[in-house]
């Protein structure tokens, strides 16, 4: 086989091709490792709380003892629903050590949702936030769970923090708090894992269909913290770095980069429980003085509007990744003027543990890029025939790698079409590499817009209308056409105080790009509509059938 492109300037930055024999068995042991080098340093902060590695070491082995003497064995899965807050570190931790499997979910997922995971990955135990018990108790007996354990913002029972009500109609559940009083008087003991076990369900966003969970082992996780820490050495100085944590700790960019690597190399993590309060989240940024902040394209955008940013201490600001969705070049440009730093694209998914591809350290501006693919990877960009496409063109990204799922939770036919004959997961997303093998991602099969035979791709018609000035946001979609087929619509979001008309984005439109890109028809809104975790969801935007 050619040498891939990236090779050559993974040789030219001085980063290894590949990453090295694990040095842990699984992320228990990794974790565990990390607990006793830190044990005196803060490791979360939450609402003016903080855990220590060794307070974080003894809760989760309380949790663990409990889950024991509850039953729960090897290879269970566990189901964890809460936001940002101290539970679910030491649930998460408290469940590994039981030898268990995770099961991230929503918290706000409706009862369908809901119902449908606990029921897919066979959960019969659930820690769940105090505020989305509402939702449990609907569904509860449609479901195998057995065990509630509900958890509110803090840890101690003399916590004057307020918590919302748990459901009347949850008489069994069990509250975080007693359960790690109890587990403290119980004995834990230690389960072997190995590389092969399973660490986490991560369930799919169910854009297609219903959400699938993506096996994830310890294996997948330890390479893909590995791999990350390869590419940016100069944030990963062990016991020196702070993390604020806004992304959902249940999505799999946070749960790996900002939890599981972040905590194996000693970082202090700042928890941000609800990131749309802008006021509160800049405070935490304030009070915080962050090495590293990690988040979403409509996250970072936000900030930038806040008056108060600027008021931020960014002096030891030392890494700023985006993930999830395309960064916009305007919003990394107005980060940076702020900041003083640009945004460092990746590419991942739930079934890649996530990372694929990020913009190592050696990068010193944006790229307009997802960045190099991560070491002990291959990516295949294929066509629709499944050959490979000619260098420079776009095609399916493939990916293979230690990383990369066992597969779908018990579904085989699943399984059968996500990965290539040789090995390869599809990944549904059309990229192209440039010739130093940096890799820009052209878009979502599916969300490819196609205008008398030619290929519209929204994340470039988004970016250019995100350099117009009055432009705080903005989705493209496309909608049926007698005509063309379809054509390209528009959705934008005014900044605050903007008088920015239709004309006007239209005309900055055209002197960027070319007449079959353009809008067809633009509409202002007063908000796109997102997940959880920040993505603008643009099937939203399209007409119901």
């Amino acid at each position: 086989m050619q040498e891939r492109p990236w090779i050559k300037t993974f040789r030219e930055y001085g980063i290894a091709a590949e990453v090295a024999a694990a040095p842990h068995a699984s992320v228990t042991a990794m974790l565990e490792a990390a607990m006793q080098r830190y044990a005196t340093k803060t490791a979360f902060v939450s609402f003016g709380q903080r855990l220590s590695f060794a307070d974080v070491d003894r809760l989760s082995r309380d949790f663990a003892a409990w889950l024991q003497a509850q039953g729960v064995k090897r290879g269970d899965r566990i189901a964890v629903m809460t936001p940002n807050i101290l539970a679910f570190p030491v649930a998460m931790l408290g469940i590994v050590r039981a030898g268990a499997v995770q099961v991230n979910v929503n918290p706000l997922y409706t009862a369908r949702e809901l119902a449908h995971q606990l029921q897919d990955a066979g959960a019969e135990t659930i820690v769940i936030f105090n505020g989305s018990t509402a939702t449990l108790a609907e569904v509860l007996d449609q479901t195998p769970v057995k065990r509630v354990v509900t958890a509110g913002l803090a840890l101690r029972a003399d916590s004057p923090l307020p918590n919302p009500p748990v459901d009347a109609r949850l008489s069994g559940a069990v509250s975080m708090v007693a359960a790690l009083t109890v587990g403290a008087q119980q004995r834990w003991t230690p389960v072997p894992l190995t590389a092969d076990d399973l660490l986490f369900l991560q369930y799919t966003g169910g854009t297609t269909g219903l959400s699938k969970g993506a096996a994830l082992t310890h294996g997948n996780l330890i390479a893909n913290s590995q791999q990350f820490g390869l590419f940016m050495p100069d944030a990963m100085r062990p016991g020196e770095e702070v993390v604020v944590t806004a992304i959902p700790l249940y999505h799999i960019f946070a749960l790996m980069v900002n939890f599981i690597h972040y905590f194996s190399i000693g970082a202090e993590n700042w928890l941000v429980a609800n990131p749309r309060d802008m006021d509160g989240f800049v405070e935490t940024l304030r009070q915080a003085r962050p090495t590293v902040i990690t988040g979403v394209n409509t996250l970072f955008a936000g900030l930038t509007l806040h008056p108060k940013l600027a008021e931020v201490d960014w002096s030891k600001l030392r890494m700023v990744g985006g993930g999830g969705a395309a960064i916009v070049p305007a919003v990394s440009e107005r980060w940076q003027a702020i900041t003083g730093h640009f945004i460092r694209e990746g590419y991942g998914l739930s079934e890649t543990s996530p990372v694929v591809s990020f913009n190592p350290g050696a990068v010193q501006s944006f790229s307009g890029t997802t960045g190099l693919p991560m070491p002990s990877s291959d990516v295949n960009l294929l066509d629709d025939e499944g050959n490979e496409v000619a260098p420079g063109g776009a095609g399916e990204i493939c990916v293979k790698g230690p990383q990369v799922m066992r597969g779908y939770w018990e579904k085989p036919d699943a399984n059968a079409a996500a990965f290539t004959a040789d090995g390869y997961f599809r990944t549904g997303d059309v990229g192209a590499f440039d010739e130093r093998g940096f890799l820009k991602i052209v878009d979502r099969k599916k969300d490819m817009i196609l205008v008398s035979g030619f290929n519209v791709y929204p994340n470039e018609v988004e970016a250019v209308a995100s350099g117009c000035a009055g432009v705080a946001e903005c989705a493209c979609v496309g909608l049926p056409d007698a005509r063309s087929g379809e054509k390209v619509a528009l959705f934008v979001v005014r900044t605050p105080g903007a008088n920015l008309t239709a004309e006007q984005v239209v005309a900055h439109c055209r002197a960027n790009l070319a007449g079959y890109k353009m809008p067809a028809s633009v509409e202002f809104v007063q908000a796109l509509p997102k997940s959880s975790v920040g993505k603008i969801l643009r099937r939203e935007l399209r007409p119901k059938d």
